[in-house]
């Protein structure tokens, strides 16, 4: 059986014998168990990664006090270095997915540059995710259900046991006479998983014995046709002119025309993606706010609202603007020392190319109706040269603007418009990278 098992294990993670380390996720359960104690019996004969273990104690139970402890006496039996995570489950509606996040978001935390994390889901638990999933209404992605491996934090999310049945990891584990502990909450139905874990998988398999294996099968199917549907949205994103730059500033857009000419289903395919590392994605109702969106009036400011942010229309295009951008405050700002960079909270920072401007001087925002005196063109109202520079609308109250007393000497992004006969300055602004969360 061992023979088997490492066998098997190689197979999986070949791909990955040369990354920096490998981390495993040991909770202390059976399958993180026999997980490591494979990786540990294969590090004996077999050249791999630095091998360890992280367990992360959320603290929600009386009994997991105990699980560190066990934990370490395996991992010091293996001859494996350990680290403990502590970490604070948020009070919410649902505490298991609380404690999932604040688990992964340790895991991250730890993972260095390039190293994997090993974490010990396996086929039973592959199947009840797809069943979870199903009657949460997913579609194709969500019932491809646990992807075997995907980026995750500086390196990459491993999970090489989703070719094993429980079955098989508990015949593993009894003939090494390896423990492990059990978390007695899996005994209740107060859990969804739980609830399909103890009554409805059992069912299904009674009637279909090889029910879990064929569930996992269809994942697969639906995993591959995701895969399809991904390179489908990647050639309709750079038909739709896709990018993440707009004037030096991270704005996510898309040509809204390229997008109307497709089909409805491959509307929403190709959005998805585009969304998918920007914000948790719509459900099937706010599908709506797209089509409002696409079909509103050149003139309208239509606004499809989701949880991380928003979507808005200009110039043709789709704009992504991420929360953070939405919640940015403008506050005037003296710029006391011109000759060095100014930094603004929140949005960057200004400096200036050649001899700055004499006087006192301070950035202010908009407030609507400045007026900008150019070198041979008179007085001009800023909304007008702003509609002439095609600056989107939800951007101008964000540009810092250069005042000298009541005098504007200069907009930031836009270098030509001079304020000063013959000045030999040009402002420069730094923006912020991370406001459409692409940091």
């Amino acid at each position: 059986m061992s023979a088997d098992f490492q066998s098997r294990l190689l197979t999986f993670l070949a791909p990955w014998r040369n990354a920096p380390a490998w981390r495993v996720a040991l909770s202390g359960g059976l399958d993180s168990t026999v997980l490591l104690h494979l990786l540990a019996q294969l590090a004996a004969c077999e050249v791999l990664p630095p091998i360890s273990a992280i367990h992360v104690h959320h603290g929600l139970q009386a009994v997991a006090d105990a699980w560190p402890e066990h934990c370490q006496r395996f991992c010091d039996s293996l001859g494996v270095p350990m680290q403990v995570a502590r970490v604070q489950v948020d009070d919410g509606a649902s505490q298991e997915r609380a404690a999932r996040e604040a688990r992964y978001a340790a895991f991250a935390a730890a993972l260095g540059e390039g190293e994997c994390l090993l974490t010990g889901q396996h086929r039973d638990d592959q199947a009840e995710t797809v069943l979870f999933r199903l009657f949460r209404g997913a579609g194709v992605r969500g019932l491809s259900a646990m992807a075997a491996s995907r980026p995750f934090g500086a390196g990459m999310l491993l999970r090489p046991l989703l070719g094993f049945s429980r079955a098989e990891l508990e015949r593993y584990a009894r003939s090494h006479g390896l423990t492990w502990v059990e978390d007695p909450s899996n005994a209740g139905d107060d859990y969804d998983r739980n609830y399909l874990r103890n009554r409805v998988l059992p069912g299904i398999v009674e009637r279909w014995p090889a029910a879990v294996e064929t569930i996992s099968r269809s994942a697969e199917h639906l995993a591959e046709a995701d895969g399809l549907l991904g390179e489908l949205a990647q050639s309709d994103l750079i038909s739709a002119g896709a990018r993440n730059e707009y004037i030096g500033m991270q704005l996510p857009s898309l040509a809204i025309a390229a997008l109307a000419e497709l089909s409805e289903p491959r509307q929403r395919n190709a959005l998805r993606h585009w969304l998918a590392p920007l914000a948790r994605l719509p459900d099937r109702a706010h599908w709506a706010g797209w089509q409002d969106l696409r079909d509103a009036r050149e003139d309208a400011e239509p606004i499809w609202r989701l949880a991380d942010g928003e979507l808005r229309r200009a110039h043709g295009r789709l704009w992504w603007l991420a929360n953070p951008w939405l919640g940015f405050v403008p506050a005037n700002q003296a710029w006391r020392d011109p000759a060095q960079p100014l930094s603004l909270p929140d949005n960057g920072s200004l400096r200036f190319e050649g001899e700055p401007p004499n006087g006192p001087l301070e950035v202010r925002y908009r407030q609507g109706g400045e007026v900008m005196l150019l070198a041979g063109r008179g007085s001009r109202d800023l909304k007008r040269l702003l509609n002439e520079a095609a600056v989107p609308a939800f951007l101008r109250g964000r540009l810092p603007l250069l005042w000298r007393a009541d005098e504007l000497l200069g907009v930031a992004l836009l270098p030509d418009l001079r304020g000063e006969a013959g000045q030999g300055w040009t402002l420069r602004w730094t923006p912020p990278t991370n406001d459409s969360g692409l940091s």
